[in-house]
């Protein structure tokens, strides 16, 4: 449990620091996912699930 807080405390740090130091950037990131059809924004968030796995994958593989 103790890491499952770990890591939702990490993500909602990076999420704060990008909508507090860039805001503009967040709102042309969004323009910008508007424009891709569904299946590469499907595309896109299975690279990041993959992504994801892999560095938590490596993250407990060396023992952190």
């Amino acid at each position: 449990m103790g890491f499952i807080l770990l890591a939702l405390g990490l993500v909602l740090i990076a999420e704060g620091l990008v909508y507090a130091l860039a805001p503009s950037l967040v709102e042309r990131l969004l323009e910008i996912l508007r424009t891709l059809t569904e299946a590469e924004r499907r595309n896109a968030g299975l690279a990041a699930l993959a992504l994801g796995l892999i560095l938590v994958w490596l993250a407990f593989r060396f023992g952190i």
